[in-house]
Parts: structure tokens; sequence; C-alpha cells
């Protein structure tokens, strides 16, 4: 449920795996999504459940938001 008054946000979230890789496309394609906050993990595994930005996205989310 929606609190009252208040329209539901997209909230983004990129990773990538090495420090090679970039997240500008990611990012890019986030904020066409409409995000208007973005978080991203640099250099972290997709194996790994430790993903400290994903838990500060998913601290962000209200009812409402999505998460993309």
């Amino acid at each position: 449920m929606r609190a009252p008054g208040r329209r539901g946000v997209r909230i983004g979230y990129a990773r990538v795996s090495t420090d090679e890789q970039n997240l500008d496309l990611q990012r890019d394609a986030l904020t066409a999504a409409g995000c208007s906050r973005i978080y991203a993990d640099e250099g972290v595994s997709g194996v790994t459940t430790n993903r400290p930005a994903l838990k500060k996205a998913l601290v962000a989310l209200r009812p409402g938001d999505v998460l993309v």
C-alpha cells in the first residue's frame, strides 16, 4: 500500500564484476527508465551475496517504489 500523498519512485541498481567493465551503459539505461536514484556495485561478482549498494537500494525502497 502506498503512503497517502506519495507517488512511488523508480530506484535503479547496477553492478559490474570487474574493474575493466564500465557502469555507464547501465546508468544510462536506468536513467532512461525513469530511475531517480541509482545505486551501483563495482567489482562485485554476481556469485557473492555481499552487495553493499544493493542492500542500500533495498533499504531505500518505500511502499509504491519500484526497483529496476
